[in-house]
């Protein structure tokens, strides 16, 4: 599976690009399970000041994990997806060869509930030396629909700056673009077919709306990486010893 050249001038031009069929259904059955698996047992270890990062204050009954980070460190399935040679293949044409995963999350985003996320870029994140240097793979493990939260993207806010993100006083991590800023640019929604990939740019103003369907939105994000591109100034804190070069068992 490769991007043709109008694929590729879609992304260079809006900044993302959805392709359907990437993952099989056996192959991302196997993933929702180990997901599960996961969360269960991390349900269980999360302190007062975790479960309030964690757990997704929008559902209203129970206990349920907003997301699940590093993925692709952690858990061989999510390792074996992002080492799969058809995405691999297709993040090379777009970034360039020496592949690295800096970071990756599961999201649950529970039916009837679950939370959304607002407007950001990773590049503010992750602060890459070259702003071309990354892209973030997001796998749909269920199908993204506008009823139960897809991405919507800003196009073409790729090709520009890199604003400076705010938090709110009771949620410092979750940075995102000033409200001010982000209502100056209009989104448009990108549903992804379960097994499909949306593939966006570090730049790319994006965010989520919340689940009010009765299904599960659930996916994998994985932020790749070139092999010239170094983090120099992240707002979060990244352990080195979790980047996982792609290739690697």
């Amino acid at each position: 599976m490769q991007l043709t050249d109008a694929q590729i001038q879609q992304y260079r031009q809006t900044g993302h690009l959805t392709v359907e069929g990437v993952f099989d259904e056996a192959t991302i059955l196997a993933a929702i399970d180990d997901a599960i698996a996961w969360g269960n047992e991390v349900l269980g270890e999360l302190d007062d000041q975790q479960r309030k990062w964690y757990l997704d204050g929008g559902v209203k009954t129970g206990q349920v994990l907003r997301k699940l980070d590093n993925p692709v460190h952690h858990r061989d399935v999510y390792r074996a997806l992002a080492n799969d040679v058809a995405l691999t293949g297709m993040v090379e044409q777009l970034i360039g060869p020496g592949l690295w995963v800096a970071f990756s999350q599961i999201f649950f985003k529970a039916p009837e509930g679950g939370g959304p996320k607002p407007v950001h870029q990773d590049n503010f994140y992750f602060s890459p030396g070259d702003n071309e240097g990354m892209v973030t793979a997001w796998l749909a493990l269920d199908s993204a629909t506008v009823q139960n939260g897809c991405l919507y993207y800003g196009d073409g806010t790729q090709a520009g700056p890199i604003v400076e993100h705010t938090a709110p006083p009771d949620e410092p991590f979750n940075l995102q673009v000033p409200p001010q800023i982000a209502s100056q640019h209009p989104m448009t929604p990108a549903p992804v077919p379960r097994g499909g990939v949306s593939f966006h740019h570090g730049n790319t103003y994006h965010q989520s709306s919340s689940n009010t369907s009765p299904n599960w939105r659930r996916a994998a994000a994985f932020h790749f990486a070139n092999g010239g591109t170094k983090l120099t100034q992240p707002a979060l804190e990244y352990d080195e010893t979790t980047f996982v070069t792609v290739g690697d068992s």
